[in-house]
């Protein structure tokens, strides 16, 4: 899924690529992921692109004041094209592709989404905050205005919520999700399940020392890079997502997991938690 660092390069590489120019038609090939239908998607048919940025995870394209905005979820991704097909694109429930934006030029972008499990999502609006997800999304960790005093007053709001879903949920903060609260938590040496409004004051600066260090590190690798290879750049530097049963580049120790019902968590004991592994409820039912 694509996460802050990964949507602030797509927005500076794709910003470069759309603005000025006109879009000439926005084709719909998934029926299900369009969420708006007032402004129509044809409302984007002769606008000019003033610019592309980001809110949390949404990628926003502004066209003449008319946004449309894209929420890529798990397996959705934006590929560029120098030439794109001059007849529109049509609905084939094989294809990934969900959606296409036409340009003036004769390039384009392509929208897909890979896999069965559809949840890509695309609005038409007339500002960022009709869309009901960026309305909800709690402080931009990057921002100047996110400070300790900010990250502490979200913590003890959220009592002895687990600090994996505390980090990931939008509401709280926008833009972390799966993958760098496993790599942040990492980074400031916590365990994921520890309760949120426990840590010292010691833990909290390291914490929000940590979230800054590790998404604003992505952010300057990212930039720059095209859409094509920045899945690649974030997952060659992930220390311990997605890199169960390998050694923890920090200790050295085995990254372990946790699975839940849809997603996993991974963590090195010897950093994180005491060298005590957690309990996979999973593993632990199978093994009962």
């Amino acid at each position: 899924m694509p996460e802050l660092p990964e949507v602030e390069a797509l927005a500076l590489d794709l910003g470069s690529r759309l603005k000025d120019r006109a879009i000439v038609r926005v084709d719909i090939a998934a029926f299900s992921a369009l969420k708006t239908y007032d402004p129509p998607i044809s409302a984007l048919s002769g606008a000019m692109v003033d610019g592309v940025t980001r809110h949390g995870k949404f990628l926003d394209i502004d066209a003449g004041g008319t946004h449309l905005i894209l929420h890529l979820a798990r397996a959705g991704w934006v590929r560029w094209k120098d030439e794109v097909p001059k007849l529109p694109a049509k609905p084939n429930s094989k294809s990934p592709l969900a959606a296409r934006v036409v340009l003036d030029n004769g390039a384009g972008l392509d929208i897909t989404e890979a896999g069965t499990r559809k949840s890509l999502a695309v609005y038409v609006v007339r500002a960022p905050a009709d869309v009901p997800g960026i309305a909800r999304l709690g402080p931009d960790p990057l921002a100047d205005d996110f400070t300790l005093d900010v990250l502490s007053g979200i913590l003890q709001s959220a009592g002895r919520a687990q600090m994996k879903g505390v980090l990931r949920y939008q509401g709280n903060i926008a833009g972390i999700g799966n993958a760098y609260s496993d790599e942040l938590l990492h980074a400031a040496k916590m365990s994921p399940f520890k309760p949120a409004n426990s840590l010292s004051d010691e833990e909290l600066q390291t914490l929000y020392d940590a979230i800054r260090d590790v998404l604003g590190d992505a952010v300057k690798r990212s930039a720059g890079l095209p859409a094509s290879e920045l899945k690649g750049e974030k997952k060659t530097h992930m220390s311990v997502h997605g890199r169960t049963g390998e050694t923890c580049p920090v200790c050295g120790d085995i990254v372990r997991e946790v699975s839940f019902a849809d997603s996993s968590l991974q963590y090195c004991a010897t950093c994180q938690t005491g060298g005590k592994p957690l309990a996979d409820r999973r593993t632990s039912k199978f093994l009962k």
